[in-house]
């Protein structure tokens, strides 16, 4: 018998059951809902060395999500430029922080509903992922998200989403970008707003509440 054999082992604390976060209807997709897919497929800028694409649109029950794609190539910038490029084109939205003093120059999204109502999306706006006691802003809410990218020393890509709450009224709906630190100037495209209204009733939960038929 050693010394450490005739002391008790103590009993470590029971774990507490993990709360699942669930964000504000306004926030985000509602959660375990299959959404209605919409192609979109329209360039909201398109330059020799630059893309900014839209590419669909995923129709939840309480709102939609824009899936968006850029892509900025390599021209005649040396060594100096190309990693100012970098810099600018990885720093914003990936880190959701507004450039200081410039709010103005990082890739900002904005919205024209037909009603007439308008909406931006930045970091300044909203928290990422704000608690589900949050009080909820004045709709429309438009959120941008970045979900990563990839680079090198020829071409720089990422990708995005934008989270718009609630559905938007039968109409145009004019989507509107701009990204000045990468020269690229106020641009936008008209988008059916019907378009992304109606497929919300072909919007599937996942489990049905109880009491419903599944």
């Amino acid at each position: 018998m050693t010394f450490f054999n005739d002391l008790p082992i103590p009993e470590e604390p029971r774990r507490g059951r993990t709360v699942r976060y669930v964000p504000p209807a306004w926030a985000g997709a509602p959660a375990h809902e299959l959404p209605a897919v919409v192609h979109i497929g329209q360039f909201l800028h398109r330059s020799r060395s630059f893309v900014l694409a839209v590419e669909l649109a995923k129709v939840y029950s309480t709102g939609c999500s824009l899936d968006l794609t850029w892509t900025l190539r390599r021209a005649e910038e040396d060594d100096e430029a190309w990693a100012q490029l970098n810099g600018a084109f990885f720093g914003h939205p990936h880190s959701m922080q507004a450039i200081e003093r410039r709010p103005f120059a990082a890739l900002l999204f904005g919205v024209q509903l037909a009603d007439g109502t308008k909406a931006r999306a930045d970091s300044m706006l909203h928290s990422r992922y704000p608690p589900g006691t949050a009080k909820q802003p004045d709709p429309p809410i438009l959120i941008l998200r970045g979900n990563g990218g990839n680079g090198g020393d020829d071409e720089m890509a990422g990708k995005g989403t934008l989270w718009l709450w609630p559905l938007p009224p039968d109409g145009d709906l004019r989507l509107v970008a701009q990204w000045a630190e990468l020269g690229i100037p106020e641009t936008s495209i008209t988008i059916d707003g019907g378009q992304l209204r109606a497929p919300a009733s072909g919007a599937q939960k996942y489990w049905p509440a109880e009491g419903e038929q599944g």
